[in-house]
């Protein structure tokens, strides 16, 4: 871990290529903070598996009471035949394909997991270094208590990805890739069809493959999108700034428009996903929310602990 030493900074963007849930920039502060220098890897969340025997909320049959109050009243229930474990799986298809239908690329799979990331068929051989992925909020949860952390909240994870650099539309500047210089791990070529993978890698990568920001972090941009603690608001910024009333979170925590039952949790960085023809999330301002009940084959974390001793000794 690194210390992060807090302050002021700008948060969120009044960019107008940006999309609207990041808008408009604001004035904040946040305490100084311990934090993860890399993502949690496969080797690190296998230690925590074994040590406690945790089963992954992907690894478990589905809970239809629970599903059921994110989706419209009245929902029929699925066949128990189709509640099996398994989780979200990017399914490139073979040709381009209309950008507003994600059942076009994303694909449930029987028995995918952080164990077997693209189905029971692969496994982690060679990927022990990369970030661990489809890990539910209440996965993250529980390893963070196991480790003796927490999750960011969103606050704290946009300051540090923004290493100092307020007002940038990377961690990094204003170029995504200065001198022709890759700095993370995003999707070149034609989304979701045609990856060409000149930043060396398709899909994840191993963690501090590219270069940290001036905190000393790896990956704050690109490879997977991070959890915070935060649950999602899309006029959270607004609320802030004083330009929407507040959230009624007495009757839910989450406002997404576009999915008014959504019982999300704030994710932060972009991910091998992120291309400039979609997704343009590889920016320390993009937000988006994710299902707290579920994960997926892009979505990963890291931790961050609380101290008054920054000199303290962390591994």
């Amino acid at each position: 871990m690194v210390w992060i030493p807090g302050g002021e900074f700008i948060m969120g963007t009044d960019e107008v290529n940006a999309y609207a849930a990041e808008r408009p920039a604001v004035n904040l502060s946040v305490d100084g903070f311990w934090m993860d220098i890399h993502e949690v890897t496969n080797r690190e969340f296998a230690e925590f598996v074994e040590a406690t025997g945790y089963v992954t909320v992907a690894e478990r049959k589905p809970d239809w009471e629970e599903l059921k109050k994110q989706l419209p009243p009245g929902t029929p229930k699925p066949d128990d035949s189709i509640l099996v474990p398994g989780s979200m799986v990017f399914s490139p298809p073979p040709y381009a394909v209309p950008l507003q239908d994600i059942s076009l690329w994303w694909k449930w799979v029987d028995g995918a997991s952080w164990k077997h990331p693209e189905g029971p068929n692969s496994d982690l051989k060679g990927r022990e270094n990369h970030p661990v992925v489809h890990i539910a909020y209440e996965d993250a949860e529980a390893y963070a208590k196991w480790a003796g952390k927490r999750l960011p909240t969103e606050i704290e994870w946009e300051f540090a990805a923004r290493g100092g650099m307020n007002g940038k539309r990377f961690a990094w500047g204003d170029e995504l890739t200065p001198n022709g210089q890759f700095l993370a791990n995003t999707f070149q070529g034609t989304f979701p069809n045609e990856n060409t993978g000149k930043d060396g890698f398709i899909g994840t990568s191993p963690v501090k493959t590219f270069a940290p920001n001036s905190f000393g972090l790896y990956d704050m941009i690109g490879n997977v999108w991070e959890l915070t603690s935060d649950w999602y608001d899309a006029l959270k910024f607004a609320r802030i700034a004083g330009q929407a009333p507040k959230l009624d979170a007495g009757m839910n925590p989450c406002y997404n428009p576009d999915n008014p039952y959504a019982m999300e949790r704030v994710i932060k960085g972009g991910s091998f996903l992120c291309a400039e023809n979609y997704c343009v999330n590889y920016r320390p301002s993009a937000r988006q929310g994710h299902a707290y009940d579920s994960g997926t084959s892009n979505v990963g974390f890291r931790l961050v602990k609380d101290s008054k001793e920054q000199n303290l000794s962390m591994k």
